[in-house]
């Protein structure tokens, strides 16, 4: 018999049941640092497992709900006076973009996203003028004069 997951209390899901390591980077580990100082101010969230709680809400110290992190960056949106709102899965799809464009290969930003298919992950690729400029170089130095293919 196989056991069904329950769903967490904050109502989320992830989009896979199988579980991955996920790498972050200085900033990120430095961004946690802050927020964990902030949350070992919170009495109730120090009983609480989940990487994001509620610090200035009721219920304070339950799991964040999925749309909070919606409104947090909504709001923040406005203050810095975007343009338009940055939405969660627009901070995942630069990361994935970011990959891609410092030179990581496909295969990489795959593992990385945690996508099945490589076909998933090729939406994040976005090359720049840069890059398409030297592409294009590349082929140019190979039909130079003299060149008897």
């Amino acid at each position: 018999m196989t056991a069904t997951p329950s769903k967490p209390s904050n109502g989320a899901w992830a989009k896979s049941r199988r579980g991955r390591p996920v790498p972050v980077d200085e900033l990120l580990v430095l961004a946690y640092d802050t927020y964990w100082l902030e949350r070992e101010e919170c009495r109730p969230a120090r009983r609480c497992d989940f990487v994001l709680v509620n610090l200035f809400r009721e219920p304070l110290g339950a799991p964040m709900r999925p749309g909070a992190l919606n409104e947090l960056l909504a709001a923040l949106s406005r203050r810095a006076e975007l343009a338009r709102e940055v939405h969660p899965h627009m901070l995942r799809h630069c990361f994935g973009s970011n990959v891609l464009e410092a030179g990581g290969a496909l295969d990489e930003a795959q593992a990385l996203l945690g996508h099945a298919s490589a076909a998933s992950t090729q939406v994040y690729l976005h090359p720049s003028h840069d890059r398409l400029r030297h592409a294009v170089d590349r082929v140019a130095a190979r039909a130079l004069p003299g060149d008897t293919r």
